[in-house]
């Protein structure tokens, strides 16, 4: 199979080449940036609110247009970077995210704030599909599967510490200025970003493929990339935006029928000889399906969890932002430090990793169930939700990585970034769409129980789709074993 060159060379240039662990630093940097600013805003929403006298919609928007444009933009930004050159995109994604955080940090009321937000969200999407593309580009074999677990850790690590961070700049800068320093944290660091890329990235960052010079716009498949930005954008948008009404939910459907409408023109524009956004063999790819789908499931339920506890802790037992983030830590640092024992191993033990990660991930949820219970009729003390947290933890540094890993494999590298982005697209819409659902089945119980009660049907509604892809993880297991 013809693969196209990296923006440079051959990208076995760069498979001994030291150079290519300071590129995995700077995309991990821009990972971590990126996820931190969905989770570490939660704990600053309330100062937002007093600050800028901002309604109930506008705070929504805070959260929601960030995950929207970040969701639409990515598999358009991972085709780009494919033809155009990944080094290129990814730069440009972090100017436009670190002048984003600048503007929202100084933002005087809460429309600027979220017209920022949504700038911020176009930079993330532009960043994530090019580092997913460059670590498929520069690392081979095991190494591959190191690099991984470096990404699973980035990503781990960010989603439950930046309430952590949050709730310290709160505390640090107070009301009035903690909240705007949780946007221009990013600033220091977008810039070193930058500066590292342009040191360290190989040259030309940006390169014109011959079947963009012959092809010219065509190559980049615009209409492709506005029939699936359509389409995600009508599926997220009942789940992420405020006051929604029952007009508002049929685009749901208006969205499948576009994602429908999407693949016939991929096809159809494949067999014109043309370079399509998505080259959609690839999920005739067991191991690709199947990974989409687990990855898919997994965010539906994971991130929720981040959302569900922070708000039992707050708002049942009285806990402060800061000590809510801190329930969070040694969840965090386990992710980390078994996403890079199962990038070291995934080679080896391959789809069993993410099978156990995921027991672990619903033993660790059915503890925790267990620890809200005691601590609401018995008494124990809730600070054990540490320990039943730790095991999810360690469950999910167990998948994320090595499931990216496991589902990329098989992936040709000329659609590297853009395959990678469908996957992290599923990501987004299972952690919207999870969001929304979790949430609304804990506030829907919650006036007929206790907050113990509510948020332990949350709880166990994050189990049960964990528990799915976990049958899935099995199922892919066998398919590889008959292979």
């Amino acid at each position: 199979m013809n693969q196209p060159t990296p923006p440079t060379s051959s990208a076995n240039d760069l498979s001994n080449d030291p150079v290519r662990w300071r590129i995995l630093a700077v995309l991990l940097i821009a990972i971590f940036m990126s996820l931190m600013s969905v989770s570490v805003v939660n704990v600053a929403l309330a100062s937002i609110q007093d600050a800028l006298h901002a309604s109930q919609s506008d705070i929504q928007w805070v959260l929601s247009g960030y995950a929207l444009t970040f969701g639409v933009v990515l598999v358009s930004a991972g085709r780009a970077g494919d033809l155009m050159g990944r080094g290129g995109i990814f730069i440009l994604g972090a100017v436009i995210f670190t002048l984003a955080s600048i503007a929202a940090g100084l933002a005087p009321d809460a429309q600027w704030l979220n017209g920022a937000r949504f700038v911020q969200g176009v930079g993330s999407g532009f960043m994530n599909p090019q580092a997913v593309g460059m670590i498929q580009q520069y690392f081979r074999g095991p190494e591959r599967g190191r690099a991984f677990g470096f990404f699973g850790t980035a990503v781990g690590v960010s989603v439950a510490i930046g309430p952590v961070i949050g709730g310290l700049l709160i505390q640090l800068g107070g009301l009035d200025i903690g909240w705007r320093l949780t946007f221009l944290i990013n600033v220091p660091i977008g810039v070193l970003i930058i500066v590292l890329a342009l040191l360290w990235f190989p040259r030309p960052l940006i390169h014109k493929p011959k079947s963009l010079e012959h092809k010219g716009l065509s190559s980049l498949d615009p209409i492709g990339a506005l029939l699936l930005g359509a389409g995600v954008l009508a599926v997220l948008y009942p789940f992420v935006g405020s006051n929604a009404t029952e007009l508002v939910w049929l685009l749901l459907p208006a969205g499948l029928l576009l994602f429908y409408l999407w693949a016939r023109w991929e096809q159809w524009y494949t067999q014109r000889g043309y370079s399509p956004m998505v080259d959609l063999k690839i999920f005739a790819t067991s191991s690709y399906r199947n990974g989409s789908i687990i990855m898919t499931l997994y965010f539906l339920g994971m991130t929720s969890i981040w959302v569900l506890i922070p708000l039992y802790v707050q708002q049942d037992l009285g806990f402060s932002a800061f000590e809510a983030g801190m329930v969070g830590i040694p969840s965090a640092l386990l992710s980390a430090y078994s996403a890079h024992w199962a990038g070291q191993r995934v080679n080896h033990y391959g789809r069993k990793i993410v099978i156990g990660g995921l027991a672990l991930a619903v033993f660790g949820l059915f503890a925790s169930i267990g620890v809200v219970f005691l601590h609401e009729y018995w008494g124990v003390s809730i600070w054990w939700l540490l320990l039943s947290l730790a095991f999810f933890g360690l469950g999910q540094g167990s998948v994320v990585s090595p499931n990216q890993a496991l589902t990329l494999a098989e992936v040709p590298l000329a659609y590297a970034g853009s395959s990678g982005a469908i996957m992290q697209t599923g990501q987004r819409i299972g952690t919207s769409v999870g969001i929304a659902v979790i949430t609304a089945l804990v506030f829907a119980v919650r006036p007929h129980s206790s907050w113990a009660v509510a948020v332990s049907a949350g709880l166990l509604a994050i189990a049960l789709v964990i528990v799915l892809a976990l049958l899935v993880a099995v199922k892919d297991l066998r398919e590889r074993r008959v292979v």
